[in-house]
């Protein structure tokens, strides 16, 4: 019985290890507007925006160093996402650079340092680590975890 099923289910395995998938330069590509996206979103605080790049499931971890100890903070993606939708007077303005994308099927790991200012004003930096998932609503992201501190900070000139 089990030799059957395991000659019923190549065929099913081989068609699917050879359905396209879009990978190399162009899911790249796709990944980064994504984040694009999101940048766009925090300054705008488009809720709607944020919502739409979040997968239900995301969740955000902040590691930090508060009174001299390393510190973790998690909450959950829509808590972002309502945070982002809020009006405020001040524009949050995310600057990212050294932007690396790994993309593995339907899986995408982005990494880049920030800085991040409230209107013009410098609030802190440091590196993002985003995950992201493809499905049938195209890359959203499952996971961030980014470093916060206040230096050193370098982010390059506009």
């Amino acid at each position: 019985m089990r030799i059957r099923f395991a000659v019923a289910i190549l065929p099913l395995l081989s068609v699917l290890a050879c359905a396209p998938t879009i990978s190399g330069q162009a899911a790249e590509s796709q990944v980064e507007a994504t984040l694009t996206r999101l940048f766009d979103a925090m300054r705008t605080a488009d809720g709607n925006a944020a919502a739409a790049i979040f997968h239900p499931e995301a969740r955000l971890q902040s590691v930090s160093v508060q009174d001299g100890e390393p510190t973790l903070q998690t909450i959950p993606g829509s808590a972002f996402v309502e945070a982002i939708g809020t009006p405020r007077t001040q524009i949050w303005n995310e600057r990212t650079w050294d932007l690396e994308i790994r993309v593995d099927g339907n899986l995408a790991t982005a990494w880049m340092q920030y800085a991040f200012f409230l209107d013009d004003t410098f609030s802190h930096c440091g590196v993002n680590a985003v995950q992201l998932f493809r499905g049938d609503s195209g890359w959203q992201i499952i996971h961030v975890t980014d470093t916060r501190r206040t230096s050193p900070c370098s982010p390059p000139a506009d």
